[in-house]
């Protein structure tokens, strides 16, 4: 379904493409304004972008792989008004990033591929590397950035150098490391909301061998929607947030070592649901719908804290490097919210807005948390024409997850409770090789082994308020045991996989690489525990293949530059969640098979001397294909698949959730030079097509499309060591739903709003 609105936008959006037809993708690098032009009269170029896609560092131009990078400069602008990863969410072609539990916990979709799962202990195809070091739980995606040197966003499988849960792809943060020289800076952002954002980092030499390096984040909103009723919370939506990280360098003769530890603190407002904001038979926000307002009986709450650190060391060999990354990531966290988003129920004098059939109020934590990783890597280094790497990767995971179900109408007192323990182990070996067959035409290739197990078991339950034990008013965990159809409440899943890619790159000339790549991916078992509303359910392991080919051109005097590619991809035995629904389930699937296809566009380019111009776009076609496979239904809403004997939707032939068919992202920097500054203004945009929040298509849980746009005005100087401005966020006040609530009633949750401020900025 696609609205007239959203249509004009889309068109908007392509006749901005069409007309600008030279541009760049939204992470394009923002130079230094008063650079190489002022000083020499030389006409501006566009700065080589390295990356480290292929575990080495390399011109993003020579890697035969859809890659995009965000750098610190774009990072600066997108995070001025506070915001969390999710920034990030359409300013790469191809990326999605959303969040049922806010600041929290992110969920990352490429190429539309994704999970919609919010249970602590699920997993996700795409993986999360900070520092080198893999960020498995879906709580440690949501790290901050700060003193980043750039994002990379490796698109397709990248189950060969990165390994499990990697088959959507990879989005890999990298801190600014420790060097001899003195250097730091400075932010800080106030704005709307009470909004502060305070960011910065020192470092230098300590030592003739050693350097350090300690950044810190502090972030703070107040509530801004204010609650009409008599409930526990008075307002929502504020938090305080705060991050730190402490690095040291070692630099010997043949020896280095990287010591990292980080830490992060988060109190404040969990995801807010809002109660029926839907018109019923369609996506449009109720009439006099008031972002600002709500009116919940339930208690909303979300606190995290976590810590971890990292050893990575280098050894320089005859001929050879030898590698050894160390890491450890701890997480504890709990997330109350009111879940029907009202207040009392239909069989009370009082209930609403709208429909309220029955209170729901739940909470989810994780008490106790370990995750433990080792690599173990080799790399040639001789200069000839054949190079290789190997390794050896170790993950260990240990963890217990709570979850805790409340009573609103009896003032909050908790009536049920579950906890399960889950551990993963997996060993992996794997192996990539470069071949220069000429000088114009290189092969790369790789391979890695993988073997996983997962344990899961219930270790306490108890629930008086649901299930077939209400009528004795406690339900116990013999009780949960009996219910299961094989009254077995663990689950110990093994896996193991093989996966591999094969690239060719053809350096047509000197500014002009085409390239083709296949490659396959692999995520491992997935288990959801029994509760009161669901029986345990496992999920086996999925398997991915993509193509894709592309080409990588810098032009005009290196003035512009352009990454295009085609790409199709099929994944097996696909781990698909059911949430929700009017049985309130969360149930793991397997479906046959889900395909995607498409093409991703990154251009830039200095259009003058003082205007660079960056665009990206994409188009994504995905498509569940699976004759049989049906799910739950929402209990309020307009199902538009159709329903087999027992009212279940048939989802064969649905997009997968989460992801939008279009995404475009365009930015605009002019600049005016004085003697020894700039004055600049900077503006960027987004969009993204209609998406679906479930696995089922419906009218009210098809999200509409969403603009969304920034404007930064400021004056720099001082060579760039100053720069103060003023800014503003999603400038055009947009309010749109982004996710929804399906059991119960028609709720939903919006996007964050219209936020404005100012920022100075001090470098050395």
């Amino acid at each position: 379904m696609t609205s007239h609105c959203a249509l004009v936008r889309h068109s908007l959006s392509i006749a901005i493409a069409s007309t600008l037809f030279i541009g760049g993708h939204a992470g394009a690098q923002v130079q230094d304004p008063a650079g190489a032009t002022a000083e020499t009269g030389e006409a501006k170029t566009l700065d080589t972008l390295v990356v480290t896609a292929q575990r080495k560092v390399e011109n993003a131009q020579d890697v035969p792989m859809s890659i995009t990078a965000v750098t610190a400069e774009q990072l600066d602008v997108l995070g001025s008004s506070g915001g969390d990863v999710r920034v990030l969410s359409g300013r790469v072609p191809s990326l999605n990033v959303e969040s049922s539990f806010g600041r929290a916990f992110p969920r990352f979709y490429i190429r539309g591929y994704g999970n919609t799962d919010f249970r602590l202990n699920t997993s996700q195809p795409v993986s999360l590397v900070y520092d080198d070091v893999v960020q498995e739980n879906p709580i440690l995606k949501g790290f901050p950035m700060f003193d980043l040197q750039q994002v990379e966003v490796l698109r397709g499988p990248q189950g060969s150098l990165f390994g499990r849960n990697s088959p959507a792809g990879v989005v890999k943060f990298d801190s600014v490391r420790p060097d001899q020289d003195a250097s730091g800076y400075g932010k800080l952002g106030y704005g709307s909301d009470g909004m502060v954002n305070f960011e910065g980092a020192v470092g230098g030499g300590l030592g003739e061998r050693w350097s350090g390096r300690a950044s810190a984040l502090f972030q703070r909103r107040d509530d801004w929607v204010e609650n009409t009723f008599d409930g526990p919370n008075d307002g929502f939506e504020g938090y305080d947030e705060s991050a730190a990280r402490l690095q040291a360098l070692y630099e010997g003769d043949g020896f280095e070592a990287l010591l990292n530890a980080h830490a992060r603190h988060l109190n404040g407002t969990a995801r807010l649901f809002r109660a029926n904001i839907f018109k019923p038979g369609s996506n449009d926000l109720v009439d006099g719908f008031d972002p600002e307002e709500v009116s919940v009986d339930g208690y909303n709450h979300s606190e995290l804290d976590s810590f971890g650190g990292s050893a990575r060391l280098r050894w320089e060999l005859d001929g050879y490097t030898l590698h050894s990354i160390t890491g450890f990531e701890s997480v504890e966290t709990y997330s109350r919210g009111d879940i029907d988003g009202g207040y009392g129920a239909v069989f009370l004098p009082v209930s609403g807005p709208g429909v309220i059939p029955f209170a729901s109020e739940t909470a989810d934590g994780i008490p106790d948390h370990s995750q433990w990783t080792q690599e173990l890597r080799i790399e040639s280094n001789t200069g000839t024409a054949f190079d290789w790497q190997a390794g050896l990767f170790y993950f260990a995971e240990d963890y217990d997850v709570e979850s805790f179900s409340y009573d609103s109408l009896a003032g909050g007192i908790q009536d049920g409770y579950e906890r399960v323990r889950q551990t993963n182990d997996s060993w992996a070996v794997f192996a990539a090789a470069t071949w220069s067959v000429t000088p114009a035409f290189e092969l790369r290739g790789g391979l890695r082994y993988t073997w996983d197990e997962k344990d899961l078991t219930v270790e306490e339950y108890w629930n008086n308020t649901f299930a077939g034990c209400v009528l004795a008013g406690l339900c116990t965990i013999a009780d949960l045991a009996a219910a299961e159809p094989d009254g077995d409440l663990s689950a110990s899943p093994e896996d193991n996989k093989l996966s591999w890619d094969l690239s060719g790159t053809w350096a047509v000339n000197e500014d002009l690489n085409v390239y083709a790549r296949v490659a396959t991916g692999y995520r491992g078992s997935s288990i959801q525990a029994a509760g009161a509303f669901n029986a345990k359910s496992v999920a086996g392991p999925e398997t991915s293949t993509a193509i894709e080919a592309g080409l990588k051109a810098d032009f005009w005097d290196n003035r512009a530059r352009i990454n295009a590619g085609v790409f199709y991809y099929e994944v097996k035995d696909q781990q698909l969640t059911a949430v929700g629904g009017s049985a309130n389930a969360n149930i793991l699937l397997n479906a046959e098979k889900s395909t995607g296809r498409g093409f991703e566009l990154d251009m830039q380019a200095w259009l003058t001397d003082n205007l660079l111009v960056t665009l990206g776009s994409s188009y994504n076609d995905t498509e569940i294909e699976d004759r049989d496979l049906a799910v739950s239904v929402c209990a309020a809403c307009t199902v538009t698949d159709p329903l087999d004997a027992a009212g279940k939707a048939l989802i064969d032939g649905n997009p997968l959730p989460q992801a939008p068919e279009w995404s475009h992202n365009l930015t605009l920097r002019w600049g005016l030079p004085t003697d020894n500054g700039e004055f600049y203004a900077l503006t960027d945009w987004s969009y993204r097509s209609e998406v679906n929040f479930f696995l089922y298509e419906s009218e009210e849980f098809t999200g509409k499309s969403l603009v969304e746009g920034g404007l930064r005005l400021g004056y720099n100087w001082n060579y760039g060591q100053y720069d103060v401005a003023v800014f503003g966020r999603n400038i055009l006040d947009e309010v749109q739903a982004v996710g929804g609530i399906d059991f119960n009633n028609l709720t939903g949750f919006i996007n964050e709003p219209r936020l404005y401020g100012v920022e100075f900025k001090a470098s050395f």
